[in-house]
């Protein structure tokens, strides 16, 4: 089985074109583990599909099925146009939270940066949680995949893995949930870092990100239609959110090397 590895902003995946094998959940387990595997937050496939231009799925480094990741379609986005599967610049990606629409931003004949139409976020009523001793405080957003959003004035010392990992697994979120911690710098900036369910902390989360910004929005901390930099540990992407919360991410995508194993 071939693969390539790529990344967005350090969100990074082993990349396979072909049909998912029945396999999948031990595979992405053994993969994606950093010392006796590749190393990845998982596996994402990529396929033909009846209904757009192709279909991806998206596997964690637990073996779990994902709906849908930013950075990985991004990346999907630059595999099929520099390896000759597509040769347009707009392209139409299913997924298991409906299809995507991305726009690729091409220099020397290779996709250098991928716009992508997220669809809506949807936004919750700001609730509280009870995790062992504290009550948290959060925003309910899907981008297609559930998200709990934490506005904090420290995100840099967030308790991010102690208690992203404890909100995950709560009994609240029967199927796990993805969780941000996220500083408002200023009106066009957010610093958010952040625990994704099925990987752990990741150094970056594109529906995250999309999350975070559109709770903002809803807050009142940034503005509709502004280009709102969330800065992540991996860098920096580029989300703008329409007066009906049609959410666009903007970001680059990144090969790191190819290889061969044994499935």
């Amino acid at each position: 089985m071939r693969f390539t590895k790529m990344h967005g902003l350090g969100n990074d995946y082993l990349y396979v074109y072909g049909e998912v094998p029945q396999n999948i959940e031990e595979l992405s387990q053994r993969l994606s583990d950093r010392h006796f595997g590749a190393g990845s937050d998982g596996m994402i496939y990529i396929s033909p599909s009846d209904k757009a231009d192709f279909k991806m799925r998206i596997f964690n480094a637990d073996g779990s099925e994902a709906k849908m990741c930013g950075n990985g379609i991004r990346c999907v986005g630059k595999y099929v146009y520099d390896k000759g599967y597509a040769d347009k610049e707009r392209l139409f990606i299913e997924t298991l939270s409906g299809i995507k629409i991305l726009d690729l931003n091409i220099a020397d004949g290779k996709v250098k940066s991928v716009s992508v139409k997220m669809g809506k976020a949807e936004i919750s009523e700001t609730d509280d949680l009870k995790v062992t001793d504290k009550t948290v405080t959060f925003t309910p957003v899907s981008m297609g995949n559930p998200h709990a959003v934490i506005f904090t004035d420290d995100a840099e010392n967030a308790p991010v893995a102690d208690l992203g990992q404890k909100i995950e697994r709560h009994e609240k979120f029967p199927g796990g949930v993805n969780v941000e911690f996220v500083k408002v710098m200023d009106r066009s900036t957010l610093r958010m870092r952040v625990w994704e369910r099925g990987s752990g902390i990741t150094m970056a989360c594109g529906t995250g990100a999309c999350a975070a910004a559109a709770a903002a929005v809803k807050h009142g901390f940034c503005n509709f239609d502004d280009e709102i930099s969330v800065v992540l540990d991996g860098g920096t992407l580029k989300i703008r959110i329409s007066p009906d919360y049609d959410v666009t991410m903007t970001g680059p995508a990144e090969m790191i090397y190819e290889g061969e194993t044994a499935q």
